[in-house]
């Protein structure tokens, strides 16, 4: 697993996403929308529709807004069906990207997406180019100055299956199985451990340390694609410093 902490990215694209909430609410509100869709419109019996709410609420989106969004995926509303799409290719150093999609239109997704990539000195690749580099896991990000022993002791007995600690800034990453991830995120959350992050996404085994001008593309190119409306998430293995974001 890349040893590299991630919350220094992530702090970076929830600020830029923060404004622009408008952009999210809609990657919210579609997410919201297959979920229930593919599994029905009871978070209860539907741990990605359960997900998806807890990110919406998270996000200050009210709960009039989230039911709506149920109820059209569920026919009680008139709305609009989306289709999931996986995109994948190379961006500028040898960094690999996965580009996950909602669309109502995919001659206009794949347009936006390959677009993107050209633009910023990458290129699309086919399916299967770098999905094999990743795995899909539950994650659990604590910011830095987090107990690092109250986390790892709530996480072993809640049944995670790693606990990694990043000494150059002190944040804390609980790893699960995609599918223990609801019940390790409760079990820490009864523990009186409430990650500041928390999802399930895909990492990769190994980070590609990008810097200067590379790092600079890098980064404009994944900040491009997460602003495209149709993306829903990116997903990369690039190891990016502050000055990527200069």
């Amino acid at each position: 697993m890349a040893g590299h902490s991630k919350w220094a990215n992530i702090q970076h694209r929830k600020g830029a996403q923060d404004a622009k909430r408008g952009k999210v609410f809609t990657k919210l509100i579609r997410e919201i929308s297959v979920a229930a869709r593919a599994g029905g419109g009871d978070p209860g019996n539907n741990p990605r529709l359960r997900t998806a709410m807890d990110k919406a609420l998270a996000a200050n989106m009210t709960k009039d807004v989230i039911e709506r969004a149920v109820k059209k995926a569920t026919g009680e509303l008139e709305g609009v069906s989306y289709e999931e799409i996986r995109y994948e290719g190379y961006a500028p150093g040898g960094v690999a990207v996965i580009v996950d999609c909602l669309t109502d239109n995919k001659v206009r997704t794949v347009a936006d997406v390959r677009h993107a990539f050209g633009k910023f000195g990458g290129n699309l690749g086919t399916d299967g180019s770098v999905a094999f580099m990743f795995n899909k896991l539950g994650v659990l990000s604590f910011a830095p100055g987090a107990d690092e022993d109250a986390v790892t002791e709530a996480a072993i007995e809640a049944g995670a299956d790693d606990v990694v600690g990043y000494p150059e800034d002190g944040s804390i990453d609980v790893l699960t199985s995609p599918e223990g991830f609801e019940a390790v995120r409760d079990a820490m959350a009864a523990a009186g451990q409430q990650p500041a992050e928390a999802g399930i996404t895909w990492r990769a085994d190994n980070d590609v340390a990008v810097e200067g001008e590379t790092a600079q593309q890098v980064a404009k190119l994944l900040d491009w694609l997460e602003d495209l409306d149709d993306v829903q998430n990116v997903y990369s293995n690039a190891q990016l410093g502050e000055d990527a974001y200069a």
